[in-house]
């Protein structure tokens, strides 16, 4: 059986060293792990469209998008995620609009946070490369 494909944008937002990210909601899918901010393309929507889309509603503020990052496949249980990571410049201040919370986390503390997959194997990338910019 074929499981379904979905396609995930998230922004890499930074700040004095720091990443931020987010905690999914009680309420969501893989609940309370923590996640780059993001979401799910629509059929109608590019990835850019999707991205301040997603930041609008989860975090209260869109941004200028930038550059692809990296992508990345992960396979679930009952479906596929590929998620395009973009590098974001926020217009105004994250808060927390409809996740449970916003953390600003420095590379070296991103272990401490529990990841779904897909962005387990985006911080493993970042991590790897950090400081290479």
């Amino acid at each position: 059986m074929d499981k379904p494909l979905i396609r995930v944008v998230s922004a890499e937002i930074s700040r004095q060293g720091c990443y931020l990210i987010t905690q999914r909601p009680a309420h969501a899918q893989l609940p309370h792990l923590w996640e780059f901010p993001g979401g799910r393309v629509r059929k109608e929507e590019d990835d850019s469209s999707a991205l301040r889309r997603a930041l609008t509603q989860r975090i209260g503020c869109a941004g200028s998008v930038g550059e692809k990052v990296l992508e990345v496949s992960h396979e679930y249980e009952h479906y596929d995620v590929t998620m395009a990571v973009y590098r974001v410049e926020p217009a105004e201040e994250p808060m927390a609009a409809s996740v449970a919370a916003v953390a600003w986390v420095h590379p070296d503390n991103l272990t401490d946070y529990p990841f779904p997959g897909a962005d387990q194997r985006t911080v493993d990338l970042l991590l790897s490369d950090d400081g290479e910019e």
